[in-house]
């Protein structure tokens, strides 16, 4: 059997694109934990579309400047203008956004963007409440525990994939189009904001078929999620905040983000994570996020879940000040697509979401655009796809397929070093020795007999060490101390 469609991932990008989907096409989504285990989910700031025509070159203005200039044009002007459509579908199918007290569409303001033009649900939970409708609509069959380990690719033609179904187990499935929705690569690092499934296995398998990663020196760290807590993934305090008021502060109570940017709070997050980065290190000095500004009755409606998650964690909000620091949050890099978000190269094969590179976050991603990105370029790989209506034939697939072992014994004391490795290195400030040096400790983990998926995600993780070397001078999110 061949379905029409194969979808990897279960985020926005990927349930978008199932969601616009005929009804009478085959679709097996694929998910590698549960379909709660992606970015999407804990999304809290929100979705940001232009407002209205006016507002579309603003918008687009606020994300080239944001992204250094670094940006594709035209991928940006495509992501603004289609933005007001992309948005009011997912409304007239039935989502609901959060409303003023006149009963419209309430804006709200984040870094970086020069008006109010983001949109949120439930208060801070934007993206769970996107991910529950969006599942609530997808009527295909869902594969959970599906893990890809290879993409069936020959002449220039994607046939399908294989993935794992169990730890020794896998599956092989054909399909005319695959789109590749599967996320960024969180669990590279040390310390980060994502869902813990998020490990950028794709990335790799992507480079390992001579196919282009683009950018991946252009990983974003968010600059304000809670310190001190014991597990990878640190809670994050959303955006939003500081855009409605919340100040950056050291242990004295010093605002000392004026000494670094004239927007303070609200500056693009490469130059407020840096900030913070340095000021510590410059002074030893603790960093807070003073949210005093708020009255308990406005913060416990607009920010419901940030409330109920730090009053687990002993915090009473807003009377205390939160402790902060930057960690791992997006990857601007990844999957090189054109503008028909098709992979370069290959025929029936698209990227969305994190895990492509469309070039609209340039060096620096502006504040939620990331889940406008899924929204909009999930509907052009759907319409181009169904526009080219492309066969394949799984007789013409001559490849031998491999069987491969899922993991080794080896690879979890691989894997945790490498969550150091890239934090070390690969992270808020570059240095070009530590990056080399990461690179040899790399290298020589290729040599070893490890897992399938370790090995993909070592693969991604050289693509990120060696596009930062390659990159000799400072840029948005790449930062580099010195110059070889």
């Amino acid at each position: 059997m061949i379905y029409d469609y194969i979808i990897i991932g279960t985020g926005i990008a990927g349930l978008n694109a199932a969601r616009l989907i005929p009804a009478d096409k085959k679709v097996l989504v694929l998910c590698k934990k549960s379909p709660w285990d992606c970015n999407t989910f804990w999304a809290q700031g929100g979705i940001a579309t232009a407002v209205d025509d006016v507002d579309i070159p603003v918008h687009i203005q606020d994300t080239m400047t944001a992204g250094v200039n670094y940006n594709d044009k035209e991928a940006v002007e495509l992501l603004s203008k289609k933005s007001l459509k992309a948005v009011k579908n997912i409304i007239d199918a039935g989502l609901k956004f959060d409303l003023n007290d006149k009963g419209e569409l309430a804006y709200t303001k984040e870094a970086a963007h020069s008006r109010s033009r983001i949109l949120h649900a439930d208060g801070d939970a934007t993206g769970r409440m996107i991910h529950v409708f969006l599942l609530e609509q997808c009527n295909h069959e869902m594969a959970t525990n599906a893990v890809v380990n290879d993409l069936l690719i020959e002449d220039g033609i994607c046939y399908g994939v294989q993935f794992f179904t169990s730890e020794t187990e896998q599956r092989i499935v054909y399909a005319h189009n695959t789109i590749i929705a599967s996320g960024g690569i969180g669990s590279l690092y040390r310390y980060h904001t994502n869902s813990t499934a998020i490990a950028g296995e794709i990335q790799g398998l992507i480079a390992h078929k001579g196919l282009k990663l683009k950018d991946m020196e252009m990983m974003q760290f968010h600059p304000t999620v809670v310190k001190g807590t014991h597990f990878a993934r640190k809670p994050l305090l959303s955006e939003a905040l500081r855009g409605e008021g919340a100040h950056i502060v050291d242990e004295n109570g010093y605002r000392f983000l004026k000494d670094y940017h004239k927007d303070e709070e609200l500056a693009p997050r490469d130059v407020v994570s840096r900030s913070i980065f340095d000021y510590h290190k410059k002074t030893g000095l603790g960093v807070f996020l003073s949210l005093d500004m708020f009255t308990k009755k406005y913060f416990m409606k607009r920010f419901p879940n940030i409330y109920s998650n730090l009053k687990d964690l002993g915090y009473d909000l807003p009377a205390e000040k939160v402790p902060i620091s930057p960690a791992f949050h997006y990857a601007m890099g990844g999957i090189e697509t054109s503008l028909d978000a098709k992979v370069k190269g290959i025929k029936n094969l698209y990227a969305v979401g994190e895990v492509a590179c469309s070039g609209v976050h340039g060096a620096n991603r502006l504040a939620s655009n990331s889940l406008l990105e899924g929204l909009v370029f999930s509907q052009i790989a759907v319409e181009t796809s169904l526009k080219e209506n492309f066969k394949i034939s799984d007789e013409n697939y001559t490849k031998n397929i491999k069987s491969y072992t899922r993991n080794q014994e080896i690879d979890k004391k691989i894997k945790n070093n490498l969550r150091k490795i890239m934090w070390k290195a690969a992270s808020i400030v570059r240095d070009t020795k530590e990056l080399e040096d990461a690179l040899f400790e790399i290298e020589e983990y290729l040599q070893k007999d490890v897992g399938r998926l370790l090995f993909l995600r070592l693969l991604t993780a050289k693509a990120i060490i060696q596009s930062a070397i390659n990159r000799k001078e400072s840029m948005g999110a790449h930062f580099i101390r010195n110059k070889s």
